[in-house]
């Protein structure tokens, strides 16, 4: 396993050391006390979610202002551009952003740490997407900033085609209006 530093340096890509002949591959997804070794994180994580998604389908950009989550991401099959946004006020990369191609074919894990506004589209015909989350999921504390909000300028790979959105992501507030952690 290899960690790779993003733009953001606290948001991490995981690529695992995969074993591959003719037969197909093999590879450790995640190993706890590894995982702790290299990035230096030691949260447990308590929750697995896995999404299937198609083509445009965007989801994000979402994090929970209490009980926030820390999100070990991968594609298990297609492809997604995966967002990570710091809202974190008295951050040095506070309102920036970093996009990572996550594929079935890659096998690139990315790590999103607490305090950060995640979101990914779909690039392929369909996805599906596993995450691992530090704490659990309390809607309650759910925020969403919207995708399209101009003062982040996200450019989520979409070639002109409109996004399929939830009805709670369509409603997602801009940036600026969004609650952060202070």
């Amino acid at each position: 396993m290899q960690v790779v530093h993003t733009a953001i340096p606290d948001v991490l890509v995981i690529e695992p050391k995969v074993f591959g002949d003719d037969r197909g591959f093999f590879y450790e997804s995640f190993n706890q006390r590894r995982f702790t070794e290299l990035t230096g994180v030691a949260d447990a994580f308590v929750q697995d979610n896995h999404s299937k998604s198609a083509r445009n389908v965007l989801r994000g950009l979402h994090y929970q202002i209490r009980q926030p989550q820390g999100k070990l991401v991968r594609v298990i099959a297609g492809e997604v551009l995966d967002i990570a946004v710091d809202v974190r006020k008295h951050s040095a990369t506070f309102g920036k952003w970093v996009g990572v191609n996550l594929s079935a074919e890659n096998k690139k894990m990315l790590w999103i740490p607490k305090g950060f506004a995640h979101g990914f589209v779909v690039l392929s015909e369909s996805a599906e997407f596993l995450y691992k989350t530090t704490d659990y999921w309390a809607p309650e504390h759910e925020r969403c900033i919207v995708w399209n909000d101009t003062d982040l300028a996200i450019d989520w790979q979409l070639g002109g085609a409109t996004p399929l959105l939830s009805a709670k992501d369509q409603a997602g507030k801009r940036f600026r209006d969004a609650e952060i952690f202070a």
